[in-house]
């Protein structure tokens, strides 16, 4: 069985940090979702999935057939995505828009509460002298 350590990009303090969060075997990391090993210390998205593939390739070369095994997702480097594949990151860029809009409606409503306060302040300014 290889070790998690094995897997191209993760070392000793890499596997440290998996540990921390329960992951400490390759099939683990290979079953676990990207969004769980993004959460751990120096992974992002874009390292988790890369470690994820290249731990679930490490478990297809060896030949495991665990049922553990047979869940994970990721498909070894040489396979195409699916059409269906491709359509996953639609509803994150719609998330992504929707949560701009979101966020410049709420900016737009922060400076007109700025403004106000401001001129608040100035007619209490005035009035005093």
């Amino acid at each position: 069985m290889a070790k998690i350590t094995d897997v191209p990009g993760i070392g000793a303090s890499a596997a440290e940090a998996l540990a921390s969060h329960g992951i400490t075997t390759v099939v683990e990391l290979a079953n676990s979702p990207v969004g769980r090993i993004a959460g751990v210390r120096g992974f992002g998205p874009t390292r988790a999935a890369a470690v994820k593939q290249a731990a679930t390739a490490i478990l297809l070369e060896s030949g495991s057939k665990s049922k553990t095994d047979r869940k994970t997702t990721a498909k070894p480097s040489g396979e195409k995505a699916k059409p269906a594949d491709k359509d996953k990151g639609k509803g994150k860029k719609k998330k992504k828009k929707k949560k701009k809009k979101n966020d410049k409606k709420k900016d737009k409503k922060k400076d007109k509460k700025r403004k106000k306060d401001k001129k608040k302040k100035m007619k209490g300014k005035k009035k005093k002298k």
